[in-house]
C-alpha cells in the first residue's frame, strides 16, 4: 500500500463527493467521528453529514493544491493534511482552506474518518 496513493485517492474521492453529493459523504464517518468545523464540533456520522448538509451554498467546487500523509499509530492509520481553494459561487472569489483527515483502516485498502479538522484560511 503505498500511502501518499492511498492519501490522494481518498481526497480525490472526498472533494468529488463534497461536491456534487454532500449527503453522501455520511458512509465515510463512523458513530465515533468528530468534525471540528471552524472551532465547532460535531460527533458522529448522522451530526456530521448534518452539518455539511446545512452549509449555506448549494454549490461548490474544491480545488487542491496540496496533499501531504504520514502514518499514524501501529494500526495503520494516516493523517492527511489538504490545502487548497474552495469556489463558492460564480464569480465569487476562491476561499483558501487548509482540512485534516485522521483516517483509520477497515478492512484492506479501505479507510474511515475519525478526525476531521477544516478551517478557512483568511488574510
Amino acid at each position: 500500500m503505498d500511502p501518499d496513493g492511498v492519501a490522494r485517492a481518498f481526497v480525490d474521492h472526498y472533494y468529488t463527493t463534497f461536491d456534487t453529493n454532500r449527503a453522501a459523504l455520511v458512509g465515510l464517518y463512523q458513530e465515533g467521528s468528530m468534525l471540528t468545523f471552524e472551532g465547532d464540533k460535531f460527533m458522529g456520522a448522522a451530526a456530521i453529514t448534518q452539518k455539511l448538509t446545512s452549509l449555506p451554498f448549494a454549490a461548490c467546487k474544491h480545488q487542491v493544491t496540496t496533499v501531504d500523509c504520514q502514518p499514524s499509530g501501529g494500526g495503520g492509520g494516516m493523517l492527511v493534511f489538504v490545502s487548497g481553494a474552495l469556489q463558492v459561487g460564480e464569480g465569487e472569489h476562491p476561499l483558501k482552506f487548509s482540512q485534516m483527515f485522521h483516517l483509520m483502516p477497515v478492512g484492506p485498502g479501505n479507510f474511515y474518518v475519525q478526525n476531521d479538522m477544516f478551517r478557512l484560511n483568511y488574510g
